[in-house]
């Protein structure tokens, strides 16, 4: 167990992959029987219990027996990576067992128990797989270090997988091809940026099979799956896009349909991003940011175990405590605050506090203090132990913030009136009246946003569009001071009912050019006396 274990008890990093996704793949980069196999090198750099390989060393024996090759010479030719020892150990007693089904011996290069990104890999005509998905949190700092100098592309807050990929490209023959299914967020996200460029520039893209919409695994995740079959080639080709809702389209992948197309790119190396379609009335649009507003991203701590408790009172001064919002008080579109706290070490000139000022305070952190000390935080800073990784702003819980969870299933939008500070997987937009914000939420609402949000974003399986920092600062939504009064007025009441319907039939592009917007004068609360009856 490298990278510890998940919630649902699972190791991370692994997650088994369905057979026709595996099929599908090994079709795709044309590791097929119908053709001779014989010197073929392929590689898998995390085989787990087996999926890719299984499927490989059948199709290599089904191969000899059509081209009369022999079959056990050409098992050097396979390659399978496993970094965990029992894992690897189950690897080879099954592929042993099949092997010996088909009366053959187990080669003792086939399996290398080791980890492939410090491994020495000979170039290769083809590497495929199911990658590790770990969590750049998750992954040890010693071996984060590692991978940080020897992969360029491995910056920010990457998860694993980008290092496998880096690793895998650079271990190709010329027009040897790559083949992973992984999380596509690489594709979109800030952490994904340097290798997008690199395979830009080095690399061509054949295709991209989007599978967001499947469960391609053996277990339920959200994953945000996608296929990508990447080639060692100098000649460049615009990716071909395909979009699957159902796995069993995976058996008519190579049939022309109406779900596949294909990307085009505004810049050279952003191959992985399609236009996005050209948005309506740019006149009456703007970012929320333009607008006026603030898009801030919750705290973190690096130990909420011990900075975030429900019996705080008891434990420490009244005055450090701040009633804290999390992406759990948020479901079902409801708002129900689990009572919980976090305690501030920080005071209001946004200084740490003088412990010896808050005598409960200090021995309540020197009891947790091993645990604080172990944070990477902590051991860039010792002197400052028991700071949390952001600083704390203690006015922003007093302000109106509208609340956006990172990942969250819900359509409606919660306006906090000052009642709680934010967790660090929630987003928030402050700034200007509590109306503005009102007339803010509600068109964040809106199906307009929602389809922005996932040309812009990843989604999660279902549909739902992820709130992110990145693509919140993109969006282009109607310009607020510039709505006119009964419009705004019809969608505040829209908003007030939770009328979903409603909302959409006001926030749309045809819609939005038919209002009479005065650009520059607000109308929105004239006069100021009469503002919009409005829900607390």
């Amino acid at each position: 167990m490298i990278y510890g274990m998940r919630s649902n008890g699972n190791q991370h990093g692994l997650v088994l992959t369905k057979p026709i996704v595996v099929d599908t793949m090994l079709d795709k980069v044309d590791y097929v029987a119908s053709r001779d196999l014989s010197s073929v090198k392929v590689v898998e750099p995390a085989a787990g219990d087996g999926a890719f390989a299984i499927s490989i060393i059948y199709r290599l024996y089904e191969s000899s027996k059509k081209f009369d090759f022999s079959f056990q010479k050409a098992l050097s030719n396979i390659s399978l990576f496993e970094i965990d020892e029992a894992m690897s150990a189950t690897l080879k007693n099954r592929i042993g067992e099949q092997l010996k089904d088909l009366s053959y011996k187990l080669p003792e290069s086939l399996i290398t128990t080791a980890d492939f990104l410090l491994s020495n890999i000979p170039k290769t005509d083809i590497i495929i797989g199911n990658p590790p998905y770990v969590r750049h949190e998750n992954i040890p700092e010693q071996q984060k270090s590692t991978y940080r100098k020897l992969f360029g592309t491995f910056t920010h807050r990457s998860d694993l997988f980008i290092a496998f990929y880096e690793k895998s490209l650079r271990s190709l023959k010329s027009e040897g091809v790559l083949s992973f299914i992984c999380s596509n967020r690489w594709l979109k996200n800030q952490y994904g940026k340097n290798l997008r460029e690199y395979i830009g520039f080095h690399f061509s893209v054949d295709e991209i099979i989007d599978l967001e919409g499947t469960c391609p695994f053996e277990e339920q995740v959200i994953a945000y799956p996608a296929i990508t079959i990447i080639r060692n080639s100098k000649k460049k080709q615009i990716p071909k896009y395909t979009k699957i809702d159902d796995l069993k389209q995976l058996t008519r992948i190579t049939e022309p349909s109406a779900t596949t197309r294909t990307l085009h790119t505004h810049e050279p190396n952003n191959w992985f991003t399609s236009t996005q379609n050209g948005c309506y009335h740019e006149k009456f649009l703007d970012t929320i940011s333009n607008q006026g507003f603030k898009i801030g991203i919750g705290v973190a701590t690096g130990s909420d175990s011990v900075f975030i408790r429900e019996d705080f009172h008891q434990l420490v001064e009244k005055e450090l405590l701040l009633p804290i919002l999390t992406s759990k008080d948020l479901k079902g579109d409801k708002l129900e605050w689990s009572g919980k706290f976090i305690i501030n070490p920080f005071s209001k000139t946004g200084d740490l506090v003088d412990l010896d000022n808050y005598p409960k305070a200090k021995a309540y952190f020197h009891l947790n203090k091993e645990t604080l000390l172990n944070r990477h935080i902590a051991k860039r800073n010792p002197e400052k132990w028991f700071k949390t990784i952001d600083k704390i702003s203690q006015e922003l819980t007093g302000k109106d913030k509208i609340i956006l969870p990172d990942i969250s299933g819900n359509s409606y939008l919660f306006i906090d009136r000052g009642n709680y500070y934010p967790h660090h997987n929630l987003y928030y937009i402050t700034g200007r009246s509590y109306e503005k914000l009102v007339l803010l939420a509600a068109v964040l609402m809106s199906d307009f946003i929602r389809s922005q949000l996932l040309e812009l974003g990843n989604k999660m399986n279902g549909g739902y569009p992820r709130w992110q920092s990145q693509n919140l600062n993109k969006l282009q939504v109607p310009i607020i001071d510039a709505m006119p009064k009964e419009a705004a007025i019809e969608l505040v009441k829209a908003y007030e009912q939770k009328d979903i319907h409603e909302i959409n039939r006001l926030v749309n592009p045809l819609k939005i050019s038919e209002y009479e917007f005065s650009l520059g004068q607000s109308r929105l609360f004239e006069p100021e006396t009469q503002p919009y009856h409005l829900v607390s």
